[in-house]
């Protein structure tokens, strides 16, 4: 691997409708590229990374482990292995809760922020987060009413807010965009490379049954 490339983070973001990449190099991004793809990510991921600079090789590679679309954050992981093993690249993971926050407080500072995610089900993703991103619980997936509950006043941002109530006026929509991941702290882009749901697979294993 070039120096150049050994210097190199290639972020991989599929998590919701968006599908974006970003190459980062000396503390800043260098190329990025952004689109809303739906349920395109299989197809559109890796053109996008071939559009970067070098091909976006990269020593090491951030991915969205979400929560978010199961098959999106499956693609997106998939990409970041292969990619991992082709360039002997370190993979870790992020949250697209905690990148959409990030950019939401960096757009307008405040004592508290829950990011809002689209969720199957009817349900929707939901994480609170401190003014300086400290996660103030764990990720959890919520009818929408149930999720107005626990926001109270609380300003929330991502795509599943349009679920919410119509009494729920301080919110606004926004997609995860891997350009961000630099307003992220250290901690919260070292995940495990591996899928982060915010449920409970809905497919479970058969209990066996006990003969006698």
């Amino acid at each position: 691997m070039s120096g150049e490339s050994a210097a190199r983070t290639l972020v991989i973001e599929t998590a919701t409708a968006a599908c974006s990449v970003a190459l980062i190099e000396d503390g800043r991004v260098v190329a990025a590229r952004h689109e809303v793809v739906g349920r395109g990510h299989a197809e559109r991921l890796v053109p996008m990374i071939a559009e970067l600079p070098d091909g976006g090789r990269a020593a090491r590679i951030l991915v969205d482990v979400g929560p978010g679309s199961f098959t999106g954050v499956r693609v997106g992981i998939a990409a970041a292995r292969g990619l991992g093993l082709g360039w002997d690249a370190t993979v870790r993971g992020f949250s697209s809760l905690a990148i959409v926050a990030a950019a939401a407080l960096k757009a307008q500072p405040r004592q508290r922020i829950a990011a809002v995610l689209e969720a199957g089900h009817g349900e929707v993703f939901m994480q609170s987060f401190a003014a300086d991103l400290t996660p103030l619980d764990a990720p959890v997936s919520l009818p929408p009413l149930d999720a107005a509950a626990v926001l109270g006043e609380t300003f929330a941002i991502g795509s599943g807010t349009y679920r919410l109530p119509d009494h729920v006026t301080a919110r606004a929509d926004a997609l995860p965009d891997a350009s961000d991941l630099l307003l992220l702290p250290p901690a919260l882009a070292d995940l495990d490379p591996r899928p982060l749901y915010g449920r409970a697979p809905d497919a479970k294993l058969p209990t066996k049954k006990v003969v006698g």
